[in-house]
C-alpha cells in the first residue's frame, strides 16, 4: 500500500483546475513523494464535470470521488469540506458514519488512475495529507512523513481574523463553541498566528494537515461541525457575520484534535509550509511573503487579479520555481 495519499476538496471547475495544478506541482517537485496518489473529493450533486478537466486530472494520476454534504451544512461557506475530509479518512481507515444521520457515503466518480500502474488511489495508507486545492508544492515535503509517535502535523490559522485571543476572555461566539464541544482552558493551549504573530487559543488551519487516518480526527471534525452547524445560537451569530459563517467549519477542528490527541502526538509544520505568497497585499500582514527560498508548500490565496499579471516578477528565490508559477498562475 502507499505510505501516504494526498487529498483535497473542490466545488467548482476553477477549484478543480487548482487541484490539477496541485497535482502537477507534486509530480514536478515532490521528490520521493511525487508518485503519491492524489484524490479530489467533489460534493454530490455538483454540476457535471467538464470532460477536458477530467482528462487532465487523469493524466497526472488524480482520482475523483464524491462526498455528501448534509442539508444543514450547505448554507455555510466551505460547509462540505469537513465531510469530504471525513470521507477521505474513512476511505483510508475503514467505514464510519460521519454526517450525523447514520449514513455512510462516498462514491468514485471517474478520472485518474491513482498511480502510473493504474492502481486506484483510494485504499489504506499510513498518512493522509489533506490540503486545500490552492496549495502548490515547490519542494520535497519531508515534513509530511510523520514520526512514529506523531499523529498530526498542523499549521495555526494564518492570522487572527476569527480566532480567540489569549489576551482576552472568549467572546460569545467562541464561548458557545467551547461550551458545545466541551473545550476547557486546560486543553486549549496557545499558538501564534504566522502572518500577524497574535497569540491565540488553539485554532488549527483546516487546509494543511498530515494525519494518521486510524485516529479518526477528520471524521470527528465532521461530527463536531455538525453539532455547531445545527445550533440555533451559532446559526444566528453566523447570519450576523460573514467571517463567522465562513470559518465555523474550521473552528470545529480544534475540538476534534484536542479531544483525540495529546500534545505529545502533535507537531507544527515549519514556516516553509503553507507559505502564503503576497498575503500582506491581499489580506494584510506584518511582513512580505515574496521570497520562495526554502519554501516547500505555497498557498495561492485570494484573487491574484488585483496583483496584475506580472506578480511572478516580484518573487525572489529559485528561478525554475518562479517560472513554473508564472506558467500556472491563477
Amino acid at each position: 500500500m502507499p505510505k501516504a495519499i494526498v487529498a483535497t476538496y473542490a466545488e467548482n471547475p476553477g477549484q478543480l483546475m487548482a487541484a490539477h495544478r496541485l497535482a502537477e506541482s507534486l509530480r514536478a517537485f515532490g521528490g520521493q513523494w511525487q508518485e503519491a496518489p492524489v484524490v479530489v473529493y467533489l460534493p454530490e450533486g455538483v454540476a457535471s464535470v467538464d470532460t477536458e478537466i477530467v482528462v487532465r486530472l487523469g493524466s497526472v494520476g488524480v482520482e475523483l470521488r464524491t462526498s455528501r454534504t448534509p442539508e444543514f451544512a450547505r448554507w455555510f461557506f466551505y460547509g462540505g469540506k469537513p465531510f469530504a475530509a471525513a470521507q477521505a479518512e474513512e476511505d483510508l481507515a475503514g467505514p464510519r458514519a460521519v454526517d450525523g444521520s447514520g449514513e455512510q457515503t462516498g462514491t468514485r466518480v471517474t478520472g485518474g488512475t491513482g498511480d502510473a500502474a493504474g492502481t486506484p488511489a483510494t485504499g489504506r495508507a499510513e498518512i493522509l495529507v489533506w490540503l486545500d486545492c490552492d496549495t502548490v508544492l515547490l519542494g520535497e515535503p519531508w515534513e509530511f512523513d510523520l514520526a512514529p509517535e506523531i499523529a498530526l502535523a498542523y499549521c495555526p490559522v494564518m492570522h487572527n481574523r476569527s480566532g480567540s485571543s489569549c489576551d482576552a476572555p472568549p467572546d460569545a461566539f467562541w464561548s458557545r463553541i467551547y461550551e458545545l464541544l466541551s473545550l476547557s482552558d486546560e486543553i486549549l493551549f496557545p499558538m501564534v498566528t504566522p502572518t500577524d504573530h497574535q497569540k491565540i487559543r488553539a485554532y488549527f488551519h483546516c487546509g494543511h494537515l498530515a494525519v494518521r487516518p486510524e485516529k479518526g480526527i477528520l471524521r470527528q471534525w465532521a461530527e463536531d461541525f455538525a453539532i455547531l452547524a445545527r445550533d440555533s445560537v451559532l446559526v444566528a451569530m453566523c447570519k450576523e457575520s460573514g467571517d463567522r459563517r465562513t470559518f465555523l467549519h474550521q473552528t470545529a477542528l480544534t475540538s476534534a484534535v484536542l479531544h483525540r490527541l495529546g500534545r505529545e502526538a502533535l507537531v507544527e509544520f515549519s514556516g516553509a509550509y503553507n507559505y502564503p505568497i503576497f498575503f500582506e497585499r491581499l489580506y494584510g500582514a506584518d511582513q512580505a511573503y515574496t521570497s520562495l527560498a526554502g519554501v516547500v508548500t505555497v498557498r495561492l490565496l485570494g484573487s491574484f487579479k488585483k496583483l496584475g499579471s506580472n506578480w511572478p516578477d516580484e518573487l525572489t528565490g529559485p528561478e525554475d520555481r518562479i517560472a513554473w508559477l508564472r506558467e500556472w498562475q491563477p
